[in-house]
């Protein structure tokens, strides 16, 4: 099976020469039709007549067209396709009443579409782009099917779904008021009180919304959609801009509505440790970004997730990743021999009610210090005083050092598009070897830089972010979470980036950050944040990675092991014997698993 895709915001007829039909050997033989150009002057492959050379996708200056061969047995298995030469879906998650079920998968390749389906709110083609899709051909193709059932109730009227959206700093933009009338809307079982108090957001019911922090607009999103009534619920990223102890009582509740409620539970999650404690089962998604994506069939969430760590899924026969995602069990980390790039003294700022202390501490050159601890505790206000972004009320920064900021709340006003932006704010540096190789190519930047910096999604802006940050001459650089909205393969690659920046580079680099497995990536050592959220807040450090997650994850009081199979973090049930073993001998992280 052939599928010809052509990304039709980025084919530009008007800044090309038809490279794609002027190169085409079948073209070039008299079968106009097999590339043409249509509305807009945007090309039109015909699927049955191109034979798949390959030609029109390395001609292409602006990489729209797709020409991807896929196994025969898919072309029974497409749920949807968005028009011709659109991106095409193939197959469905089943939801399973009384679980939690996983969708775990790149950005781009259909995870929404997916949940639009099973939500009702659109009816799927089958593939047939020329006709709208009705249910009926969809509940006789998949008669006697689990899907089969699952979608005939959906026909009926009979599933209620609820939903909780991505990209949570959206909301003040769409909604406005205090959060308790916003969540009274939702309260269909009289629960807003009981559901305010577990997602520790009782403080802030009458607040306006549009003053509420990353996590508290999360946590808001959450209580939303867990007030519901519903047969289906939705939760796309629930644990963004939530620290290690929030994303863990979360992925409790939430795992309530499967085991005490019997709903059924269909979850998106990048963050992998949050998944496997969150989830029974896991739907891997593959494919190529903006041309097609498949669904797997369920796999139990621990093999799962090892799949698609490793890249490969055997009983399929399918590669979806050249190489696969590795962890190393650390040891102990000795103090850092580099040269001193920052050191500051104690610091103290106080910002109204709030107060943070720091100790004295020292960075080095080439040092990657991850900074982990509790929202509310002082992390970014921190970073902001050695950016020099805020003044310490008490204490100095002794540093003469240039400094590199990428904030945690990202905007999208420029107007222009994503290379002019890198060319305003870099100029020539954007054009260097040293750029293009470290930088641009692994965040896949080339994709966007015909894109209007506006209309990026939060997983773009994210990686244009970074990429800028790091493209700036600096002697530190900080970053704060930086993992936001990209998904776990754009994890690991931009863990990597920022890595080899510093050490290539001999520079420092402080991050932000609350995935656990990003973390475990990226940092050589830790600073750890502790105190009352919103109160006072305490930064110790930095220590040496097991020192250093040891104190934070004794403070949650959470242990993590590591998988035999690949050595990535997995979060022990708490009083497990894995859990009160590592208590006792006080390693709360760097234990490999005897499962």
């Amino acid at each position: 099976m052939r599928v010809a895709v052509v990304e039709r915001d980025r084919c530009q007829p008007r800044k090309c020469q038809y490279e794609c039909i002027n190169f085409c050997p079948v073209v070039r033989q008299g079968v106009t039709d097999c590339i043409k150009p249509g509305d807009g002057g945007k090309a039109v492959i015909s699927e049955p007549l191109c034979i798949g050379c390959g030609i029109c996708v390395n001609k292409c200056p602006f990489d729209a067209i797709h020409i991807i061969n896929l196994p025969e047995q898919l072309e029974n298995d497409i749920m949807h396709r968005y028009g011709e030469n659109g991106f095409a879906l193939f197959r469905l998650p089943v939801p399973k009443a009384g679980q939690v079920t996983g969708i775990l998968g790149p950005n781009g390749i259909g995870k929404s579409t997916a949940i639009k389906i099973l939500a009702g709110q659109m009816v799927p083609n089958l593939g047939n782009w020329q006709q709208e899709g009705t249910w009926q051909a969809v509940a006789d193709k998949y008669a006697g099917t689990e899907l089969g059932d699952y979608l005939a109730k959906v026909k009926a009227g009979q599933i209620k779904a609820a939903f909780k959206p991505q990209y949570v700093d959206r909301i003040p933009k769409m909604v406005s008021g205090v959060v308790r009338d916003l969540l009274k809307k939702s309260d269909d079982l009289g629960r807003l009180d009981k559901v305010a108090a577990d997602l520790e957001i009782t403080p802030i019911l009458d607040r306006e919304i549009s003053k509420l922090s990353g996590g508290e607009l999360q946590r808001t999103a959450l209580a939303a959609v867990l007030l519901k009534n519903a047969d289906v619920y939705f939760i796309d990223e629930p644990s963004s801009y939530l620290d290690i102890d929030q994303r863990l009582k979360v992925a409790r509740l939430i795992r309530t509505l499967a085991e005490k409620e019997g709903k059924a539970v269909v979850v998106i999650e990048h963050d992998l440790a949050v998944l496997d404690f969150l989830t029974d089962n896991v739907h891997i998604t593959y494919g190529k970004e903006g041309a097609y994506g498949v669904v797997a069939l369920p796999r139990p969430v621990r093999t799962a997730i090892n799949t698609y760590v490793q890249g490969y899924m055997k009983e399929e026969n399918v590669r979806f990743r050249d190489t696969k995602i590795e962890f190393e069990l650390h040891p102990p980390r000795h103090e850092w021999m580099g040269a001193l790039a920052a050191e500051f003294e104690g610091l103290k700022k106080v910002q109204g009610e709030f107060t943070l202390e720091t100790l004295p501490g020292q960075i080095h050159y080439g040092e990657v210090v991850g900074i982990v601890g509790p929202n509310g505790t002082g992390k970014t206000t921190f970073v902001k005083m050695l950016a020099g972004v805020e003044k310490p009320t008490e204490g100095a920064v002794k540093s003469t050092v240039t400094v590199a900021y990428k904030p945690q709340y990202l905007k999208s006003e420029y107007d222009g598009s994503v290379q002019e932006l890198f060319f305003v704010e870099v100029g020539a540096k954007w054009d260097s070897t040293w750029f293009q190789t470290e930088i641009a190519r692994p965040l896949e930047l080339e994709r966007l830089l015909n894109k209007t910096v506006n209309t990026l999604s939060g997983g773009e802006l994210q990686r244009v972010a970074i990429a800028l940050c790091l493209a700036k001459e600096a002697d530190l650089y900080l970053l704060d979470e930086p993992s936001a909205y990209l998904d776990v393969d754009q994890r690991m690659v931009a863990a990597k980036v920022i890595r080899r920046a510093m050490e290539k580079g001999g520079r420092s680099a402080l991050v932000v950050d609350h995935d656990v497995y990003f973390m475990d990536v990226i940092a050589d050592s830790i600073m750890v944040f502790g105190g009352k959220s919103g109160i006072r807040g305490k930064g110790e450090g930095p220590f040496d990675m097991r020192e250093g997650m040891n104190r934070f994850l004794k403070h949650a009081n959470i242990t993590f092991r590591r998988d035999k199979e690949t050595l990535r973090p997995r979060v022990n049930k708490e009083d497990s014997r894995l859990d009160r073993e590592q208590k006792s001998l006080g390693e709360y992280y760097y234990m490999v698993a005897s499962d």
